[in-house]
C-alpha cells in the first residue's frame, strides 16, 4: 500500500470519528436535521428510535446504486466505504460511549456543525464523500446541467430543513439547523481551501512599471504585466495582475491611488493561492 493510501485511510478514519462525534453528541440531541442523509436519519430516529448510522446507510444504498450507474464507479465505491465506516463508528463506537451535550441548544447546533464540518472536510481530503445530498446533487446536475452543484445542495438541504420543522414539530429546529449547516459549510471551506485565501487584482493603468516597482519593494510581492489596448480609445495600456492576501489589499489600493488615480481596478476574491509567497505545493502532500 502506498504512503498516500495510508494517509487517506487515516484521514478517513479520523474524519469519520469527528463527524460521528458531532452528530451523536451535539446535532442529534439538539433535535435538528442540518441537511443530507444524516439529517433525514436524525428525523427518523426522533420518530422511531432507530439508530442514526444504520438509517443513514439504508438511505444511501439506492443513491449509491444510482451513482454506480450514472456517475462514476470509483466514486460510488469510495463513497460506499466512507458511508459504512461513518455509520459503524456512529452507532457502535461514539453513540454508546461518548457523553451527550445537554447545554444551550444554539451552542449545541454550532458546536455540532463545527465538528461535522471538520470531519467532512477530512473525509473529502481523503478523496471520499459522505453520500446523501452530495450524490443527489450530482445526479440532479447531470439531469439538469443548468443547475449548479451548489444550488442543488442548497435546494436539497433546504427541503430537508423545512421538513424537519414538521418532523420535530418545532420551528426552532429549522432555524437552529440553518445555523448548524452554516457553521458546517464555513468550516469545510476553511479547511479545504485554507487560510491563504486572497484577492486577485487586475489593474488597467498607464503606469505599470511604477505600480509594479512599489508592489515589489513595499509589499514584497510580485506582479505580471500584460500589454493591452483600449477598445474604445485604442490607446496602448498595460494590465498589472497581482495576488495578495486580503489583509494586504488596503496597502495595494493605496499604492494604485498614489500612482494612477485614473487606473481601472478589478478585484476578485480567490479561495486558495498556491505558489511563492503563499502555500507551497509540498504542503498539499
Amino acid at each position: 500500500m502506498r504512503l498516500r493510501d495510508l494517509k487517506d485511510a487515516a484521514l478517513l478514519l479520523i474524519g469519520a470519528f469527528i463527524y460521528a462525534a458531532g452528530t451523536a453528541c451535539f446535532v442529534t440531541p439538539a433535535n435538528i436535521a442540518p441537511g443530507g442523509a444524516t439529517g433525514i436519519a436524525i428525523m427518523i430516529n426522533f420518530l422511531t428510535g432507530w439508530p442514526v448510522g444504520a438509517v443513514t446507510m439504508l438511505i444511501n444504498i439506492p443513491l449509491l446504486f444510482l451513482a454506480w450507474k450514472y456517475l462514476s464507479r470509483k466514486f460510488a465505491i469510495r463513497t460506499a466505504v466512507a458511508c459504512f465506516i461513518c455509520s459503524f463508528i456512529l452507532d457502535y463506537l461514539v453513540t454508546p460511549n461518548l457523553p451527550i451535550y445537554g447545554g444551550n441548544r444554539l451552542f449545541g447546533s454550532l458546536y455540532g456543525g463545527i465538528l461535522v464540518g471538520v470531519g467532512m472536510a477530512l473525509i473529502f481530503i481523503a478523496g471520499c464523500s459522505t453520500g446523501g445530498s452530495d450524490i443527489a446533487s450530482y445526479l440532479m446536475q447531470k439531469k439538469r446541467p443548468d443547475i449548479s452543484i451548489g444550488r442543488s445542495l442548497l435546494i436539497l438541504d433546504g427541503i430537508i430543513l423545512f421538513i424537519s420543522i414538521f418532523a420535530f414539530n418545532d420551528v426552532d429546529a429549522g432555524l437552529f439547523g440553518m445555523a448548524s449547516l452554516y457553521a458546517q459549510t464555513k468550516v469545510i471551506d476553511a479547511i479545504l481551501y485554507g487560510y491563504d485565501a486572497g484577492t486577485q487584482v487586475s489593474i488597467i493603468t498607464k503606469q505599470p512599471k511604477r505600480i509594479s516597482k512599489r508592489i515589489i519593494e513595499e509589499m514584497d510581492r510580485s506582479a505580471t504585466i500584460v500589454d493591452g489596448k483600449g477598445a474604445y480609445s485604442e490607446d496602448d495600456l498595460s494590465i498589472v495582475v497581482c495576488v495578495v492576501r486580503r489583509s494586504e489589499f488596503s496597502s495595494l489600493r493605496r499604492i494604485i491611488q498614489e500612482n494612477d488615480e485614473k487606473a481601472f481596478v478589478i478585484v476578485t476574491e480567490v479561495t486558495e493561492v498556491l505558489g511563492l509567497g503563499f502555500k507551497g505545493f509540498a504542503e498539499l502532500n
